[in-house]
C-alpha cells in the first residue's frame, strides 16, 4: 500500500492510466452520475468498493459493492490490502490497492466513487488523480432528496445531514466542483469534464 504512489509516479506504464474520483454527500446524486459515466465510457474501469454493511434491496454482490464480513475486512487492514478505508455510519468501506495498481499498469482509466476521507487518502498515494465534488444546490434540497428516498430512518437522515455539512466544507480540496441542480445538465458537465482529460485537453479548474 505505502508504495502505491511511488509506483504511479515512476512507472511509464502508468502514464496513460488516470484515476477519476467522484465524491458527494449522500443524496446528492453521485451514484446516478457515476452510472452515467460508466455507460458513456464503457472501457473505463470502475472500482467497486468493499463494505461490511448489509446489501440494500436491489443491490448486487460484486456490482454495487463487494459485501464482506467485518472480521475479514479488519484482517485485510492488517495485511495492507486497502488503498484507503474508513468507518462510516458504523460500517467499514475500502478500496483495493491491487485493483488500482493493476488497472494503472494496464494503462486503464479508473473511476472511484468514494467519500472525502477516501479521496484525501487516495490523493496522497496517487497525486495525479482527478477529483470531482458533486454539490447539491442547497442543504434543504438534499434533505428533501434523502427523505423522498424512503430508505433511512429520521435519525440516520440527521446523521447524513451533519456529515453533508462537513463534506461540503471540504469541496475546495477538489480540483472540480459540479452542482447537481439539474441531473441532465450535471451529467453532461461531468461527461465533458472526464472526456477532456481523456483527450488530454483538461478543463481549467472550476470554483
Amino acid at each position: 500500500m505505502s508504495s502505491s504512489g511511488a509506483i504511479l509516479e515512476s512507472s511509464p506504464s502508468h502514464a496513460k492510466g488516470r484515476i477519476f474520483i467522484v465524491s458527494a454527500p449522500s443524496g446528492a446524486g453521485k451514484t446516478t452520475l457515476c452510472q452515467a459515466i460508466r455507460r458513456h465510457f464503457p472501457d473505463m474501469l470502475y472500482s467497486v468498493s468493499h463494505t461490511t454493511r448489509p446489501p440494500r434491496p436491489g443491490e448486487i454482490q460484486g456490482t454495487d459493492y463487494h459485501f464482506i464480513g467485518k472480521e475479514e475486512f479488519i484482517h485485510l487492514i492488517d495485511s495492507g490490502n486497502w488503498a484507503e478505508w474508513a468507518e462510516v455510519h458504523g460500517n467499514y468501506y475500502g478500496t483495493s490497492a491491487s485493483f488500482l495498481d493493476q488497472g494503472l499498469e494496464a494503462g486503464k482509466d479508473i473511476l472511484l466513487d468514494i467519500d472525502v476521507q477516501g479521496m484525501l487518502k487516495i490523493l496522497k498515494k496517487y497525486p495525479s488523480s482527478i477529483t470531482v465534488f458533486i454539490r447539491p444546490p442547497s442543504l434543504e434540497t438534499l434533505r428533501d432528496r434523502l427523505e423522498s428516498r424512503g430508505t433511512d430512518k429520521p435519525d440516520i437522515i440527521e446523521t447524513r445531514m451533519i456529515n453533508a455539512k462537513k463534506e461540503m466544507a471540504q469541496a475546495h480540496r477538489y480540483r472540480h466542483v459540479i452542482v447537481n441542480d439539474d441531473l441532465e445538465l450535471a451529467t453532461r458537465e461531468l461527461i465533458l469534464l472526464i472526456d477532456s482529460y481523456r483527450q488530454n485537453r483538461p478543463i481549467t479548474r472550476n470554483p
